[in-house]
């Protein structure tokens, strides 16, 4: 069963199979949620965008856990502690680099999404945000990143009804628009 319609916090949203899939703009690191899907480097190290503004707010203890994880392959993802963030998880899904499309980069990227909504599963966890993964300075260009986002949790959550919420917080206008008129092609 799927139907779309607006929240009246302006969220586009449909319901796939009982999950209530949300597309906002916002900041990840003030969703209260199960789990937030940080946008990661294979180091698990800390970095620039989504990663450079969780580990700030989630403070020292997410990075100590993710010294004890041993980093993170491309199109994998690894939890640990939300520490000081709403959330009470930080899911490090680490996305491909984009080098025009003939590298596998489409399958990588598919893998983060399924990946960390395979350890919400595993971890019994019922709400997940997601950002735009590998799409700032990966450079993986926003429309086919938003089809194979929007595509694959589709897919995962119609076989997986015990995720309630998935969420995607975008920080910016374009990437938002992007998403939400992709969604409406995708649901």
């Amino acid at each position: 069963r799927i139907s779309p319609y607006a929240s009246v916090y302006s969220a586009a949203m449909w319901i796939v199979n009982n999950t209530r899939i949300e597309i906002v703009q916002g900041d990840i690191t003030k969703e209260h949620v199960d789990a937030i899907v940080n946008a990661a480097n294979s180091r698990l190290a800390g970095g620039g965008g989504v990663d450079g503004a969780i580990h700030p707010a989630g403070g020292p203890a997410i990075m100590a856990e993710c010294r004890m994880l041993g980093g993170c392959e491309t199109g994998d993802a690894k939890i640990t502690t939300g520490g000081n963030l709403p959330a009470k998880h930080a899911i490090h899904a680490v996305g491909p680099i984009y080098h025009g499309g003939a590298k596998g980069e489409a399958e990588f990227l598919a893998s983060c999404y399924r990946r960390s909504l395979e350890i919400a599963v595993q971890n019994k966890l019922k709400s997940v945000a997601f950002a735009a993964i590998s799409c700032g300075i990966y450079g993986y260009p926003i429309p086919e990143a938003a089809c194979i986002a929007l595509s694959t949790v589709k897919t995962f959550v119609e076989s997986h009804p015990q995720i309630e919420l998935v969420r995607f917080v975008l920080f910016s206008d374009d990437v938002l628009q992007t998403f939400r008129h992709t969604a409406e092609e995708v649901f």
